[in-house]
């Protein structure tokens, strides 16, 4: 019975997972409360997830992470770059090579966070289409994590399974001999052959319009008769019976920038407002304002050359994602107007304050260089600008990588286990002001914790209740007189088409448990099986949903959905051509 409940709960998570609509926190929330509430999991068990060293690790190299980012030290590498070479392949190549690099030691979404705004300047400086440039890049991402024992964090949770089943944790680089190789193969071909097939969605131009708001912008006087003189913004729609926006007030001559709903509206007030053509109409028709002539006003207004637009990306862990900009009030507490939003290469049409927000979204900003910077920082967006370079630290800088290597030196050398190397670490960075203690918090995707504490008791269930014993056996049917790399081939198929549509974290810990039973019943080490699923895990090229980072460029390089086949289906056959034959003999079974 029990064994029922837990394949009948996994196969509805999964297709949740693979369905989208409903975030994965909280499937695994879900999940893990059904199977408390028909006693599967003991209520005593349910929490055990977030004192789990896997969830403690993922968290504290998460903070790292962020602190790295806070150094400058990747900023000025990768700036570096764009100082080298204006020629696309060598771009290509060297900020690859960055990323990969990065992305073993720290979070390979901070390492694509650092080069994506770069590489998008490079694009328009040289005028070529990013969309050469960004998958690559996030590929490379994904893959050096494979590196090392912190790349990524299904390499943390299979290093926990390995305790469990031998005594004994994969250390800080054992990673390293099959992650390299993997890496170093798919980057060259990345850099050198893969990018050419790659489509050229859109000009580096066009990145930034397509929302083509200008127009939609439009100048109104509200006259001595209108409707709405001496009434507050936040009647205005309703009073003209129109979806229009308020971007700003021109008042005696002064630029009024994102007006308080409370603001009052007088006469010959000049309103710059974004609405479409119908909306104007209604707009116009309803409250007795006219257009203002020229159409210029804004332009001549003083205050109004401090009026910047900017575009920025929605990352996996902003508070933003299913949320409204009318639920952080981004308006009034920012300064700043949301003039549009594009998903998926396209620009949504409805009413932007009601809009949920989604991971990889593009914002297109309006307001002051500092209140838009202060906007992306808070609500943990990602300017599709070139970066400020952290220049001019050295301090910092040194005082990062001191912390880092000494904590890594820790692992390595067997002085401290993993997670409390890493939280030591941590903490040292924040007292060492690497780290603003406000961004701590900040810098730890909750959603990622919150899953990984969640599937681990629905793992360990999976486990006891007999179902990954059930599976196993299913793979092991075949024949015991089959050769290993046989059902090591069959683990990593399975591993990788999972990878693609559900989140590689839920994925690990459902595959590793059976990775396990496998090898237990063939009697061979569990090293090479668990190998294959860490490996596997992160080989999630072939949708744009398998992985944050594929999401992150779907939206700036105009990708659709089919482009991901183009590059990712040779490197996904790359990897687990090569990938088994290599692991098991590294690894041998």
């Amino acid at each position: 019975m029990e064994q029922t409940l837990v394949f009948v709960t996994l196969v509805l998570s999964l297709v949740l997972f693979i369905w989208g609509k409903v975030r994965y926190d909280v499937v695994a929330f879900l999940s893990l409360f059904f199977l408390v509430l028909t006693g599967v999991i003991g209520s005593s068990e349910a929490f055990l997830g977030f004192s789990h060293p896997a969830v403690i690790t993922v968290a504290a190299v998460l903070v790292i992470s962020k602190a790295m980012q806070y150094s400058g030290l990747v900023d000025v590498l990768a700036d570096f770059v764009s100082q080298i070479s204006n020629k696309l392949w060598v771009q290509i190549i060297l900020l690859c090579s960055i990323v990969a690099l990065a992305s073993g030691f720290i979070n390979n979404i901070g390492a694509l966070a650092i080069t994506m705004p770069i590489a998008l300047h490079l694009a328009r400086k040289n005028k070529f289409s990013p969309s050469l440039l960004l998958m690559p890049l996030a590929f490379t991402s994904i893959l050096g994590g494979m590196t090392t024992l912190i790349g990524t964090p299904p390499n943390i949770i299979i290093s926990t399974f390995r305790e469990e089943a031998v005594g004994e944790r994969f250390s800080m680089f054992d990673f390293s001999p099959v992650g390299v190789v993997l890496t170093v193969v798919c980057l060259a071909y990345i850099t050198l052959i893969g990018w050419r097939f790659l489509p050229k969605r859109r000009s580096a131009e066009s990145v930034g319009n397509m929302f083509e708001i200008d127009n939609y912008i439009t100048e109104v006087i509200v006259t001595e008769d209108s409707k709405i003189n001496e009434q507050k913004i936040l009647h205005v729609s309703e009073i003209s019976k129109s979806d229009i926006i308020i971007l700003g007030i021109i008042r005696n001559g002064l630029h009024k920038h994102a007006p308080s709903p409370w603001e009052v509206l007088h006469k010959n007030d000049i309103l710059i407002i974004e609405a479409d053509t119908d909306e104007l109409k209604t707009f116009i028709s309803n409250t007795n304002t006219i257009l203002a002539e020229g159409g210029s006003a804004r332009k001549a207004a003083v205050g109004a050359e401090d009026i910047i637009t900017a575009e920025a990306i929605v990352l996996p862990n902003s508070i933003l994602i299913n949320h409204t900009a009318k639920d952080f009030r981004i308006r009034t507490r920012y300064h700043i107007n949301i003039l549009g939003i594009a998903r998926q290469n396209r620009k949504i049409n409805k009413r932007i304050s009601q809009m949920t927000f989604k991971e990889g979204d593009i914002l297109l900003l309006q307001g002051q260089d500092e209140n838009i910077k202060e906007a992306t920082r808070s609500l943990n967006c990602l300017p599709l600008a070139k970066r400020e370079i952290s220049l001019g630290k050295p301090k910092r800088i040194l005082g990062a990588l001191s912390i880092f290597l000494s904590a890594i030196l820790c692992v390595v050398f067997g002085l401290l286990k993993v997670e409390i190397a890493f939280s030591l670490a941590a903490v040292l960075m924040v007292i060492s002001k690497i780290i603003p203690v406000k961004e701590v918090y900040n810098s730890i995707d909750w959603p990622v914790i919150v899953l990984l504490a969640f599937m681990i008791p629905i793992g360990n269930a999976f486990e006891t209740s007999g179902g990954a014993e059930t599976i196993s056996n299913l793979i092991i049917s075949l024949g015991y007189d089959k050769p290993v790399w046989l059902y090591a081939s069959i683990l990593m198929v399975i591993t990788v088409l999972l990878s693609d549509v559900i989140n590689n974290t839920a994925t690990v810990v459902l595959m590793a448990p059976i990775a396990l039973k496998i090898a237990n019943n063939l009697n061979i080490s569990p090293d090479p099986m668990l190998m294959i699923v860490a490996v596997a895990g992160s080989c999630a090229f072939l949708t744009p949903i398998g992985h944050h980072s594929s999401t992150l460029v779907m939206g700036p390089g105009g990708y659709k959905y089919g482009d991901y086949w183009k590059l990712g289906l040779p490197l996904t056959l790359l990897i687990c051509i090569l990938g088994v034959p290599l692991i098991l003999y590294i690894w041998p079974a």
